[in-house]
């Protein structure tokens, strides 16, 4: 994980910075979704070839790949859905506003640094 120093008190998004974020998030919503995709087309592609370990070692990475970029997506279009409801850029758990710089790197976040440090130290 990237630990950047973010500093807290830069919260204000303004109006280009949420279009900014608003354009980031809709190409990443484009990227994941034709990654999905090409990796299902892989897999139908393939679906025919004689099963052996290499063929088994690439379908549990397809695999692997889909699951994950289906959780981006998933991330994308929730951060996308908190733009259109007004709530995005608020942590969900102590509903402070989560820091610019945060959101400028990872416009899909859901908890400011601090909350975000708490809930990884938790797993």
């Amino acid at each position: 994980m990237n630990h950047q120093i973010i500093d807290e008190r830069d919260t204000a998004l303004s109006i280009e910075d949420f279009a900014a974020l608003r354009e980031n998030l809709h190409e990443q919503r484009l990227f994941r979704q034709e990654q999905l995709e090409q990796l299902s087309a892989a897999a139908t592609t393939r679906a025919d070839a004689l099963p052996d370990r290499q063929s088994a070692s690439r379908t549990e990475v397809r695999v692997k790949l889909a699951a994950s970029a289906r959780m981006v997506l998933a991330d994308v279009e929730a951060a996308l859905a908190r733009m259109d409801r007004g709530s995005f850029g608020t942590c969900h758990l102590c509903r402070r506003p989560i820091a610019r710089a945060r959101l400028m790197i990872v416009p899909q976040a859901r908890y400011c640094t601090r909350c975000q440090h708490v809930r990884e130290a938790g797993r």
